[in-house]
């Protein structure tokens, strides 16, 4: 079976540069004062903080009287609202689905241009996501030059793109829906034999990724399976390369199997079935990081109430009422109304125990959406509406801010985002409210900072209606 070559972009030397160039933030220092600051390491807040930024950098974190700004500092008073930092969304899939007031297009391989993947990292940063790592779909050549295009300020301002390349046994990887688009584009590496495996993860490494997805098992016989011997070469070969391994794992098999072979990041978590005490002895010994992304799994909450600003605010009207018109013929799902609610009634018995007990093991929640397979769970608000979900099944509100910050940047190695610290890039959210109150206070957006430079969210705004306007 042949290895799918995807052709090196000139200028991938420049990955470093990546990371801190995606946005390049305002010069001379300014001083943001009065807030309390949600660092996102865990620490108590600092109530009646103050922020130092210059050149797109945090230099200094503090106490208000504490920080002094250098002459001729420009100073925001903040007073009454909460600081935190920007979001890290360890998995989405930018690039593929269009949002047209025509209506929603499902995902297509002429849908991911640079111009598509732009218009949905603005919705990320929208939102305050600050970076959004793509979960194996990218079409790696495009990605890697929208990277180097990035790093040269050839794009508007938008949350930073990372990426994973994925690996999949042939007519396999992701879902139904964006297989169509990825396929035509040998977006994935293709591999049947053990030999291929390692040669793909080669080429990954020679073109300095630092992360790879795979999908295991065969999702209820609709895909074809990756022989065990084939991801343990990918995974042995990566971690020789220093690779980390991101594993699609929906069944109980899965994740023991993922676990066995040394996956760094799970992602899903069970939703038809209880853990057993073989996965939870794993887990204990592994201490994987997890991403549940469960959200993708519910309804959509434009689903739930016929008035959701937050949400309806990004999207299209069209969009909005096809996704209601899905919602209201038959709920949205097959079966009968007693059915689908016996359904869903044991899947979130089954998701609130298993959450509980993968954190109660040593999983290491990390933050991730699935979006860029639905427009009901679509860029930037399913963020939070992911958040919500996190403290609903338990978890403190200040956990759930560290599991979408600074653990998520641990995660995929990036050391300057995820935290409000010296030396950190200056990308942050200012709230209205406090978060640690309640988490849907995340979505009381005043502003959002990209490397220092104020995010014109109202731009944005008048854009995206201006364009369902003229459609």
């Amino acid at each position: 079976m042949r290895i799918l070559k995807l052709g090196a972009c000139a200028g991938v030397l420049l990955w470093g540069m990546v990371f801190v160039g995606a946005q390049r933030g305002a010069g001379g220092a300014t001083l943001y004062e009065g807030a309390r600051v949600v660092v996102g390491d865990g620490s108590a807040p600092i109530e009646s903080g103050a922020l130092l930024v210059e050149n797109g950098q945090i230099l200094k974190v503090g106490k208000k009287g504490e920080v002094r700004p250098p002459a001729g500092a420009t100073r925001v008073d903040l007073t009454g609202k909460t600081i935190i930092p920007a979001l890290v969304n360890v998995h989405a899939h930018p690039g593929y689905e269009l949002l047209t007031n025509h209506g929603y297009l499902f995902a297509a391989p002429e849908h991911y241009t640079p111009e598509n993947l732009v218009d949905h990292l603005e919705r990320e940063a929208f939102y305050g996501i600050g970076t959004v790592n793509d979960g194996g779909s990218a079409a790696v050549a495009i990605a890697l030059q929208f990277q180097v295009d990035d790093a040269a300020r050839k794009f508007r301002p938008h949350a930073q793109f990372v990426l994973n390349a994925g690996i999949v046994p042939p007519n396999g990887g992701p879902d139904s829906i964006l297989i169509k688009a990825t396929r035509p584009l040998h977006a994935n590496y293709e591999v049947l034999r053990a030999p291929e495996a390692r040669a793909a993860v080669q080429d990954v490494a020679a073109k300095n990724i630092k992360r790879i997805k795979m999908w295991f098992g065969d999702r209820g016989g609709s895909y074809p399976a990756m022989p065990h011997e084939v991801y343990d070469a990918v995974i042995d070969e990566a971690h020789k390369h220093g690779i980390q391994i991101h594993v699609h794992a929906t069944s109980l098999r899965d994740q023991k199997d993922a676990l066995r072979a040394g996956a760094d990041v799970i992602v899903h978590t069970l939703g038809n079935v209880k853990m057993d005490d073989e996965l939870v002895a794993l887990v204990k010994d592994k201490k994987p990081y997890w991403t549940p992304v469960m959200g993708l799994g519910e309804r959509s909450p434009l689903c739930t109430d016929a008035n959701v600003p937050f949400v309806e605010q990004s999207l299209p009207a069209k969009i909005v009422a096809d996704v209601r018109a899905a919602c209201n013929a038959n709920g949205g799902r097959g079966g009968s109304p007693a059915e689908r609610a016996a359904a869903a009634a044991a899947r979130a018995e089954n998701v609130k125990y298993n959450f509980t007990k993968m954190i109660e093991s040593g999983a290491r929640l990390v933050f991730g959406t699935d979006t860029g397979v639905s427009p009901g769970w679509s860029f930037g608000f399913a963020d939070h509406f992911e958040l919500e979900h996190y403290v609903q099944l338990g978890l403190s509100p200040m956990d759930a801010i560290v599991a979408a910050t600074s653990r998520p940047a641990q995660t995929l190695g990036l050391p300057n985002v995820g935290m409000l610290a010296e030396g950190k890039a200056a990308d942050f959210v200012v709230l209205n409210a406090n978060p640690l109150d309640d988490i849907r206070n995340t979505r009381d957006i005043a502003s959002v900072y990209l490397h220092g430079a104020k995010l014109d969210r109202d731009g944005l705004l008048a854009s995206w209606k201006k364009a369902g306007a003229s459609q």
